[in-house]
């Protein structure tokens, strides 16, 4: 029962979005995705995925991908990325899996999971500072910063609800180590989210996964920021195999 993670999968079963346009090493990227993943996970295990998904610009044209994915073994816990226009509200999604017969998908939203060896919490996050935007119209970046850290905040208070399960059993989960999953990186070059990280050291969060970073495979696979460890997850730089997450030594 292990948990592995990885992030933008950039599915396009149902739909013409060839990836190959962005370098070499994403040609036939399903075909990668689907082997690498199957000589690694077991059926028992999690899979934190940690945004971008798919390329479909709604549920209807997902759905080719969550069969991709539910095909796939384990258990998948998805995120949110900035390309998942598809994404709904967690109920709608949630009917739309059932209603086709995709049982092994879930969604990390406002929420929290627990595995054998860790609490899982996480949000998308956002990346760049509003000077460096690019978007069409006008973008409250305060706003949007300020939501994901009241995301992220609810998904670490969520936390209770298994603390509290896990007492009444008499397992307790307080020894079980807080893993941060978003889709953007907190930190990157010179780029620092201080509201996300605040959150995190309030939290005393140790280890943090991000993708979204595209076509840099020579940065550090891991980094430390204040303390927290940092993880690149992006599926290209993890050359299409989930990386196998391990507790911490104590």
């Amino acid at each position: 029962m292990a948990l592995f993670t990885i992030a933008d999968l950039h599915l396009s079963e149902g739909c013409e979005k060839p990836m190959d346009v962005f370098g070499g090493r994403w040609k036939d990227h399903a075909s990668k995705i689907k082997s690498r993943w199957e000589s690694v996970v077991g059926a028992n295990d999690t899979v934190v995925v940690a945004g971008d998904i798919s390329w479909a610009m709604d549920l209807d044209g997902a759905l080719k991908d969550f069969k991709f994915i539910d095909a796939l073994p384990g258990k998948k816990l998805i995120g949110k990325g900035n390309h998942d226009f598809w994404w709904s509200t967690v109920s709608k999604m949630k009917n739309f899996l059932s209603e086709n017969g995709i049982t092994t998908v879930d969604f990390l939203y406002n929420n929290s999971f627990e595995t054998e060896d860790f609490i899982i919490c996480g949000t998308r996050g956002w990346y760049v500072e509003e000077k460096y935007q690019n978007t069409v119209g006008e973008v409250d970046y305060r706003k949007i910063v300020d939501r994901e850290a009241l995301r992220l905040r609810m998904s670490l208070n969520s936390r209770e609800a298994l603390r509290g399960n896990g007492e009444k059993s008499g397992d307790n989960k307080n020894k079980k180590e807080t893993l941060i999953f978003l889709h953007f990186p907190p930190v990157f070059g010179s780029f620092v989210c201080d509201e996300l990280i605040s959150v995190m050291k309030e939290y005393k969060i140790e280890r943090c996964f991000f993708g979204h970073i595209h076509g840099n495979y020579t940065m550090p696979k891991s980094f430390e920021y204040e303390g927290i460890a940092m993880s690149v997850i992006s599926s290209d730089f993890l050359d299409f195999t989930p990386k196998k997450v391990l507790p911490r030594a104590i």
